[in-house]
């Protein structure tokens, strides 16, 4: 089946070219993210000395300090909490590759009639048919954990 092989291998070229831009687009953030935690962290920092080093300051600008304070923990938990969901995705991107990879190597196995397998074909089948399982259980958990993880934010 020439025609379906190479419909076939054009769709898994596809593929795969979306998750590397995904994982590109993913990357990008993680760096975005890290960069913006060092500026929380440098500006946390500076508050952190005007409330600890200004006693005599007024009330008012003290609390406004430490609401500043406040608002930047808060922006920090955001961004580590999208920074987990990046890192399930990144190990999502991961699973798939590989479910991918076996799905063709299980083809190429169930496309050779059943008359021309040899025992080692099988038996090479069925062990691809066994990670296959593995790969997709292990996204299934991986998507349980999302679905939780939303359900506890909300």
């Amino acid at each position: 089946y020439p025609t379906l092989k190479r419909t076939l291998a054009r769709r898994a070229r596809e593929l795969q070219v979306k998750r590397f831009c995904r994982a590109q687009a993913i990357q990008r953030r993680l760096e975005e993210i890290e960069v913006t935690f060092r500026e929380l962290e440098q500006q946390g920092i500076k508050l952190e000395k005007l409330l600890r080093d200004e006693n005599e300051s007024p009330a008012d600008l003290q609390t406004q300090w430490t609401n500043q304070l406040l608002y930047l923990v808060q922006k920090k938990n955001n961004l580590m909490s999208e920074e987990s969901d990046l890192m399930i995705a990144v190990q999502e991107l991961k699973l798939e590759e590989q479910q991918c990879q076996l799905d063709q190597k299980l083809r190429s196995y169930m496309i050779k009639k059943d008359t021309l397998k040899t025992p080692e074909d099988e038996k090479a089948e069925e062990e691809i048919l066994k990670k296959l399982v593995e790969v997709v259980n292990k996204r299934n958990v991986l998507i349980q954990l999302q679905e939780e993880k939303r359900l506890s934010e909300l």
